[in-house]
């Protein structure tokens, strides 16, 4: 558990108990609790990675499908704020198309470059995309510059105040936590600041802008089964949530694609194997 983590739920529990909340209503919701790091080309916080730059590939990789959108410095990640057991060296390259289709969970892809790796510079118009003039405009776009990393806590998107009102309460699942606005406003607390478009954020709960019943997780899981079940993809390919985690989201600020994000998901055992060609992505887009 992240430092972070451990002292808002220590505040987080002390406020709960001094209202008087149960005990059993207290540990349910601090267990659904995750860290998350949140990358943004302003603030203070120590640079991690960039948006954009040059496009540097191992030689043997293939070029691309999608547009490059940034590179993970993950040695400077700080792990434990991050939640999820990323490779302790070496980059992470991010790449999507938000106008692709989520058919496959192929709205972009993953590669990691491990330190001290022998690297080519590529073309960064070397996709598909940019032979398509209205495309290529799009890609000139891209944000760029460096990412500053804040830790935060991320909550799942049941805990939203827009989709977990009280009138409503009995409909949800009993296997959520025990909801009342008093107590859901001590573990929205536990949640420094949402996300910002234009940045991106490692590890933690996928967010969309509009969605807050569901994890959009699930929707990249759905998507690696449809490719399981098409033959695009050999398995295993899990089904149960829980064994599937967030690498990050990107929340784009581009002129066109107002209020879309993009998912890159991993199963566990697929990341700890380090086999970044079983990443599958999608996107939420609400024109």
């Amino acid at each position: 558990m992240s430092s972070l983590l451990r002292e808002r739920l220590r505040t987080f529990r002390e406020k709960a108990a001094a209202q008087g909340f149960p005990a059993d209503a207290i540990e349910r919701w601090a267990a659904v609790a995750r860290p998350c790091l949140r990358l943004e080309r302003k603030g203070d916080g120590p640079v991690v990675g960039r948006f954009g730059g040059p496009l540097l590939l191992p030689a043997d990789v293939p070029n691309p499908e999608q547009p490059f959108v940034a590179s993970l410095d993950l040695a400077a990640l700080p792990a434990e704020e991050v939640g999820v057991p990323l490779p302790a060296d070496g980059h992470l390259l991010l790449f999507a198309f938000p106008e692709e289709d989520n058919w496959y969970g192929r709205v972009g892809s993953a590669v990691h470059v491990p330190a001290g790796t022998p690297v080519v510079e590529r073309d960064e118009h070397c996709t598909w995309w940019s032979t398509v003039d209205e495309y290529r405009e799009k890609i000139e776009e891209f944000p760029q510059g460096e990412l500053r990393a804040t830790a935060d806590v991320t909550l799942p998107g049941y805990a939203d105040e827009d989709y977990y009102d009280e009138q409503y309460a009995d409909l949800w699942d009993p296997g959520w936590p025990p909801y009342s606005a008093e107590l859901l406003e001590l573990v929205r607390d536990l949640v420094e600041e949402e996300a910002d478009w234009g940045s991106m954020q490692v590890g933690g709960y996928s967010s969309e802008e509009g969605i807050g019943s569901d994890d959009p997780l699930g929707n990249v899981v759905h998507a690696a089964r449809e490719a399981l079940e098409k033959g695009k993809v050999e398995g295993p390919v899990s089904d149960d949530l829980s064994d599937w985690v967030l690498l990050a989201d990107w929340h784009t600020d581009i002129d066109g694609w107002e209020g879309a994000t993009v998912h890159w998901g991993i199963q566990r055992d697929d990341l700890v194997a380090r086999r970044f060609d079983r990443v599958f992505v999608t996107k939420y887009w609400n024109p």
